[in-house]
């Protein structure tokens, strides 16, 4: 196992959510990286899936990951997690490290409040998930079974159970890709409602162009197994989709996935 996890941040308990968010804002001019690696390798039956990425993301930004399937974005986010560590190179991280998958993956058998408190290391792990439910609009739902819930219910249980840990780092590999149109775009606001008020450093995989370009601060495009195109979104939040600026980018980025941008119109 020839990756090098160096775990830079220990875990610990906040005072609250929002004392943290606000700690973490405070020092967001900070030189510290959420997420570092460095000339990361990762084959699959002698096939490099990732040849030598190198890769930043700074405390409590907002990096959106684009790539065709079978890029290696998913990979990327698992080793990112902890999940592979067959790969090669040098990768820096903080702890915890939190993932939010397109499946919710809320255990059945317990209810929602003791899927969010499972194995929370917090004075009263009961109330901090019931705190965290409520951030998410689940505060009736504490006893709730998670059979009971809506798909975008059960993802905001799921995004509800990575922040309660106050991540430096949270993984978000295409958490709304099985949602509804409407229930996305409700989605995509709380998701930067969330990420204001804690500020991890976030990295978002997804196939969909647009959805990046609302929410990130830098769009990458991994492709061939690197970073092969990197675009920076200077526009403030909520960005109107007919922007002239993101229309610019879409096109940019759709020319990296070798999509004809007039044609995809």
């Amino acid at each position: 196992m020839a990756t090098r996890f160096r775990r830079t941040v220990t875990a610990a308990t906040a005072p609250s959510a929002a004392a943290t968010g606000a700690a973490r804002q405070a020092q967001s001019g900070s030189t510290t990286a959420a997420a570092e690696v460095s000339e990361l390798t990762r084959t699959f039956d002698g096939r490099p899936v990732l040849d030598g990425v190198d890769l930043r993301i700074e405390a409590g930004e907002f990096v959106a990951l684009l790539g065709r399937s079978g890029s290696g974005k998913s990979t990327l986010l698992r080793i990112l997690a902890g999940l592979d560590r067959d790969a090669e190179g040098a990768v820096e991280v903080p702890v915890p490290v939190m993932v939010a998958f397109q499946e919710p993956r809320l255990l059945p058998w317990k209810r929602v409040g003791a899927n969010v408190a499972l194995g929370l290391d917090a004075p009263d792990p009961a109330a901090a998930a019931a705190e965290a439910l409520g951030e998410v609009g689940l505060g009736g739902h504490l006893d709730a079974w998670p059979v009971t819930l809506s798909g975008g219910e059960a993802q905001r249980a799921s995004l509800a159970r990575a922040l309660v840990r106050e991540p430096g780092l949270l993984l978000l590999d295409e958490p709304f890709g099985a949602l509804d149109a409407l229930t996305r775009i409700s989605m995509h606001d709380l998701v930067l409602r969330l990420w204001r008020r804690h500020r991890p450093g976030v990295l978002l995989v997804t196939h969909d162009v647009d959805e990046a370009l609302l929410l990130a601060d830098r769009v990458l495009v991994l492709a061939e197994g690197r970073i092969a195109h990197e675009q920076h979104i200077g526009l403030d939040r909520p960005r109107p989709r007919d922007h002239e600026a993101l229309a610019r980018s879409r096109a940019d980025l759709l020319t990296a996935l070798g999509v004809d941008p007039i044609g995809s119109t």
